[in-house]
């Protein structure tokens, strides 16, 4: 390598440059290229024998700077003048001079190892890092680390988000608790540890069954699902005897939070003077349950609210005999959604089956085709895989993929959705989730990729009061599937999604587009931060254009006339 540096060194002082020394320079460039980074290397008497191109996005300096032979002074004098350089405090006079400072980044040159890292700008992090080697020769290396800068000040704040979250839970004075869908224990603050006495490691993961007796986790379990399916808040008040032999009434109220298919339960105890008068929620109550004794007495209560609720069992917009005939198909390996499934669709009419695989089914659907049995819809299990959804593809047969939750509590919705959908398409009138061809553009489907439950609100907000009909996926993964499923007209895509990322997710779309019926989605890159790769990175996909957060309306419908309104347009004519 030194004789290398050698040749370079003395190249720097001759007309001309060695072929050896092009194909060296060459090869620099390919391997700053490779990392990412700009490479700088000066001799003994600091003097530029190599300054890679890549220098030069890093700071907007001449071209001649970075010819060899160039000055290391003169390098550095350079980029100072350009004015894209650290600001240092100096305690006694401010920000130091252009002499000062050149002295101070000559120094570090010679030090053995320096390693720093400069704020350029407010969203731009570069590091410097800076080897002298024995022979006297010197190495600079320019790299960009603002996206893992970004990403470390992400991390802070979630984590001081969450560090908040959990103080302001455990400085409540009263005990509370969070479920999620399957009732599993999620958050418990130490108000609740303190009553049950008890600790967080211990109640979390587990159910009531684990910790109460059999009686009460039943009552618990029955007013958690009450509460989840319904919506309605659960009010109860019982008497206790607390571990101090004190006698105290309790009084519990469930809240149900979240959004469909994502569903927690948040319960709050409180200890109550014991005076015997019911509390004002069970005037309000749709239904009251009390024991003998009246120690036990519970409410559900419904919750008021200005917005407009979507009722969950809307089977009866579809006339029952339409079902009567209808063949459906469940693929799931949960035996309890399985269970909830076939009792659903029996009592609506339906006639339906059940498989618990991908094998199954297809020697299921292998054996109706050649019976003549036509199905008319796919229920999957999303933890079944893409083999199950790809095999209704083949058969030509719809599918709605749903988790095992929405399969045991919100497939009445879901089926009449699909099948009203279908019905006034048949009619010929517009449908909820079809494109329109006239100026009313509320039957557009949008499918939003997006993981981060803040940003998932505004994309929400935004299109519900632009009046876009919208699909939400948190993973790529979710974001192919929801996909095939619905086939939107338009998909916003961020680039880094968990499981597949964005640019994965863009890919497959366009692949089964390839194989499929070679229809075209309109695929937008949503994008954080304006590096020129992720731009080149989401053409390389197949996405057809990008947008930077954070949206606004404005964007959004500028970006839906260009790529939806143009289609319904030609549709036209």
């Amino acid at each position: 390598m030194s004789a290398g540096f050698e040749k370079a060194d003395t190249s720097s002082e001759i007309d001309g440059s060695p072929a050896e020394a092009d194909l060296q320079t060459a090869l620099f460039d390919v391997v700053c290229d490779s990392l990412s980074a700009a490479f700088i290397i000066y001799d003994k008497n600091d003097h530029l024998i190599f300054a890679s191109r890549q220098t030069l996005e890093f700071f907007p300096l001449p071209a001649e700077m970075l010819k060899p032979g160039t000055r290391l002074r003169d390098f550095l004098g350079a980029m100072y003048d350009t004015g894209i350089r650290q600001q240092y405090d100096v305690r006694q006079g401010g920000s130091l001079s252009r002499e000062d400072w050149l002295s101070e980044k000559i120094a570090s040159h010679w030090r053995e190892r320096f390693d720093a890292v400069e704020r350029h700008g407010t969203d731009s992090w570069v590091r410097f890092v800076k080897r002298r080697l024995p022979g006297g020769y010197g190495v600079t290396i320019i790299s960009d680390i603002s996206e893992n800068k970004k990403r470390e000040e992400q991390w802070r704040s979630d984590l001081e988000r969450v560090q908040l979250t959990e103080d302001i839970l455990d400085n409540l004075p009263f005990p509370l608790f969070v479920k999620d869908r399957n009732l599993t224990y999620v958050a418990v603050n130490l108000a609740f540890c303190e009553k049950y006495q008890t600790s967080a490691d211990e109640v979390l993961g587990r159910k009531s069954g684990d910790l109460f007796s059999e009686e009460i986790a039943k009552r618990f379990e029955e007013s958690d699902r009450h509460v989840l399916e319904t919506g309605e808040m659960s009010v109860s008040r019982q008497r206790q005897i607390s571990r101090d032999g004190i006698e105290r009434d309790i009084v519990s109220r469930k809240h149900r939070i979240g959004k469909p298919g994502r569903y927690f339960l948040v319960s709050t105890m409180q200890d109550l003077p014991r005076d015997g008068a019911d509390l004002d929620e069970f005037g309000q109550a749709s239904a009251i349950t009390a024991s003998s004794n009246q120690s036990y007495r519970r409410a559900y209560v419904p919750v008021p609210t200005g917005v407009e609720r979507r009722e969950p069992a809307a089977m009866e917009a579809i006339v029952p005999e339409n079902f009567s005939g209808r063949k459906v198909l469940v693929v799931t390996a949960d035996l309890a959604a399985e269970t909830a499934a076939l009792r659903t669709l029996t009592k609506y009419g339906f006639e339906s089956s059940s498989v618990r695989g991908e094998d199954e089914e297809e020697r299921f659907l292998e054996i109706a085709t050649s019976s003549g049995i036509s199905l008319d819809l796919l229920i999957i299990d999303n933890q079944m895989g893409m083999r199950c959804l790809e095999l209704a593809e083949q058969y030509g047969i719809p599918a709605l993929v749903m988790d095992g939750f929405q399969i045991a509590n919100e497939l009445t919705f879901q089926i009449a959705r699909h099948f009203n959908r279908n019905s006034r398409s048949a009619a010929g009138s517009d449908g909820d989730w079809e494109i329109s061809t006239s100026d009313d553009v509320v039957g557009l489907q949008i499918l939003v990729a997006e993981d981060n439950d803040i940003n998932q609100i505004v994309f929400s907000q935004i299109l519900e009061g632009l009046g876009y009909r919208h699909m939400l996926a948190a993973t790529g993964d979710e974001a192919v599937r929801l996909w095939a499923e619905h086939r939107p007209q338009i998909v916003l895509m961020d680039i880094s999604l968990p499981g597949f990322n964005g640019f994965e997710a863009a890919r497959l779309i366009r692949q089964m587009e390839e194989t499929g019926d070679g229809t075209h989605t309109p695929i937008i890159g949503v994008l954080t931060q304006a590096f020129e790769r992720d731009r080149a990175e989401c053409v390389k996909s197949g996405m057809d254009d990008v947008i930077m957060k954070p949206v606004s309306p404005d964007m959004l419908e500028m970006v839906f006339q260009k790529y939806l309104m143009g289609e319904a347009l030609r549709a036209r004519n």
